[in-house]
């Protein structure tokens, strides 16, 4: 049961910071680094591996070694399709179905995204722009959805965690759009908080579409 457990914390991990962007595509995954890192044994790394294998996360290297899947065109295109049918959908159920709870719960999350930019904690502020969403869909009170998304592997669009002016005003306007959906939900006003989280998406898309050209 504690391999099966280290395993686990292993894999939640590496996924986190993958599909939060904290670990760039094309970076190789070294088996004794993340060990040592994680506190696990190399065999819950080698597990971990072979899984986000699986759930195309990590590809092989020619010569061997596990790296970061990177991003095409025609996958930036896709995940943005697939995050506008699962999460609008999810704005729509959640206009009816949000608490009070919830709502606070997620304006929490946008205080905790804020704090962290400010702070020049840009990781953080990437695990709190993954849970945002994830919390979304929560809030949508249907759990096929919910799972659904979280099995679909969907990575956050982001830039490589490095300070720029280009980076800290993507941060700005991420906040920003967040707090907006929140503000909608609370409103019940779904058409601008889907309108907001389209214009999310496209931006989101865009900015990493540039940075392949």
């Amino acid at each position: 049961m504690k391999n099966e457990s280290l395993a686990l914390k292993a894999y939640t991990e590496i996924r986190q910071k993958i599909l939060s962007s904290q670990i760039a595509p094309k970076t190789r995954l070294k088996e004794e680094f993340w060990a040592k890192k994680l506190s696990v044994s190399r065999m819950a790394i080698r597990e971990t591996l072979t899984r986000l294998l699986g759930e195309q996360l990590v590809t092989l290297g020619p010569k061997g070694g596990y790296f970061v899947s990177s991003l095409t065109p025609a996958d930036i295109a896709e995940i943005r399709e697939l995050r506008e049918i699962l999460e609008l959908g999810a704005l729509r159920l959640a206009r009816e179905k949000i608490s009070r709870e919830q709502i606070s719960q997620l304006e929490k999350i946008c205080d905790d995204f804020t704090s962290m930019v400010r702070r020049g904690y840009f990781a953080g502020a990437c695990e709190a722009d993954l849970k945002f969403h994830e919390t979304l869909l929560e809030c949508a009170g249907n759990k096929r959805l919910y799972h659904t998304y979280i099995n679909s592997h969907i990575p956050l669009f982001h830039q490589q965690l490095t300070k720029n002016n280009q980076f800290e005003n993507d941060y700005e306007l991420t906040d920003k759009e967040h707090r907006a959906i929140v503000k909608a939900l609370k409103e019940k006003n779904a058409a601008t908080a889907e309108k907001v989280m389209r214009a999310h998406f496209l931006r989101g898309a865009a900015m990493i579409d540039a940075e392949l050209h």
